[in-house]
């Protein structure tokens, strides 16, 4: 980031970046880290940090150590071990008018990095708030966000762009639980087994099954639909599993092109952030060209969802038929230690503070962007 800060005194002043983290997902302990991570990489000289982190059942919390008052009740943080969530608390609360922004949010803060996986935080609902305080921020727009978040709407965009992608259908929730025989038929004709079942709005892998036969079917479908009232079902493949990372706002670039090498049968939530032995290859073992059309496919659908700043690409590599599919689109990809999306940048020649300063640039650019736009309006 070359530019001198464009918001605030001048080049004397600090830029307030505001980094939001927590949320009211199954997600929330993963943020934690996340946020961890973004909050070391801010240069000092050029930023202040200010914390705001966000409870579980959506109060705000800008002052006394937010990020203490979350790490002290997350598990994973606890001295016994991190553990995987429980399906049956992670319902979303509805937070009051009165909660949505805390006081003075606007008025003293330059930029934000909502660093906020999944629904009540990645999915629009954060960036639709932040859209209206008028305050820029980093990641993708509402509709952006709300796309990608939401799988089944985000496979039926792309798929009118024409990109690869494994073949799969949607259920509702009320449709299974009115008539689960006729709904077990059509998966079992459609897609057969094993096929893969989760909640539609969902990241991390909470929520996922493998089905390997249609005896798993109704256990996997009724976990799904207590984190969703709409269910994404897959075709299950033999697969490699290849993730990407995009940088960005009109003119997106991808990085090399890294390999998930699971510790469990898929890579699930347990596997990402619970057990030890999962494997992120990078760069991953691929032809030239196999490469280059992972991140030809990656840049395709940042732009065809309408992305902006950051995103990372997930794939499949079908070892029976060498076919590339697109699996999924994070918008605000896991950003720790461990994360592929900053570790995939730091193999591609850009380093952890880089990227992050790389992204509020890019946030205030678009909001440049957006301010000449309602200038002309």
């Amino acid at each position: 980031m070359t530019q001198e800060p464009r918001y605030g005194d001048g080049a004397n002043r600090k830029v307030r970046v505001a980094v939001v983290f927590g949320g009211q997902s199954g997600e929330h302990d993963v943020s934690l880290r996340s946020a961890q991570t973004v909050l070391a990489a801010l240069d000092d000289d050029r930023f202040e940090a200010v914390p705001i982190g966000v409870t579980r059942d959506g109060k705000w919390l800008t002052s006394s150590d937010p990020m203490a008052q979350l790490t002290a009740t997350s598990p994973l943080f606890a001295l016994d071990g991190p553990a995987e969530p429980d399906v049956e608390t992670l319902e979303v609360s509805v937070t009051s008018r009165a909660q949505s922004l805390p006081s003075g949010f606007g008025s003293e803060i330059d930029v934000v990095f909502p660093v906020l996986h999944g629904p009540m935080g990645e999915d629009g609902t954060v960036q639709g708030l932040l859209e209206l305080a008028g305050i820029p921020y980093v990641g993708s727009n509402v509709l952006g966000s709300a796309l990608a978040m939401d799988k089944a709407m985000a496979k039926l965009v792309l798929q009118q762009h024409g990109l690869p992608q494994a073949d799969w259908m949607l259920v509702n929730r009320r449709d299974w639980e009115q008539d689960p025989g006729a709904i077990a038929e059509r998966i079992g004709e459609q897609l057969g087994y094993p096929c893969f079942v989760k909640p539609a709005n969902m990241g991390s892998s909470v929520g996922v099954s493998k089905v390997h036969d249609p005896t798993e079917l109704a256990a996997a479908v009724e976990l799904a639909g207590r984190l969703d009232r709409r269910i994404v079902v897959e075709e299950g493949l033999n697969v490699r599993e290849l993730e990407v990372s995009v940088l960005g706002n009109e003119a997106p670039i991808a990085s090399v092109v890294g390999e998930v090498v699971s510790v469990n049968e898929f890579y699930d939530y347990s596997a990402k952030y619970v057990d030890e032995g999962s494997q992120l290859i990078v760069p991953a073992d691929i032809p030239a060209e196999v490469q280059a059309e992972i991140q030809r496919v990656a840049v395709d659908a940042f732009l065809a969802l309408d992305l902006a700043g950051l995103a990372r690409v997930d794939f499949f590599l079908d070892t029976d038929t060498g076919r590339v599919l697109l699996n999924e689109i994070n918008t605000m990809p896991g950003f720790t230690s461990i994360s592929m999306y900053p570790r995939l940048w730091e193999a591609s020649g850009v380093s952890l503070p880089e990227l992050v300063e790389r992204l509020l640039e890019l946030a205030l650019a678009r909001a440049d962007e957006r301010k000449a736009s309602t200038a002309h309006s």
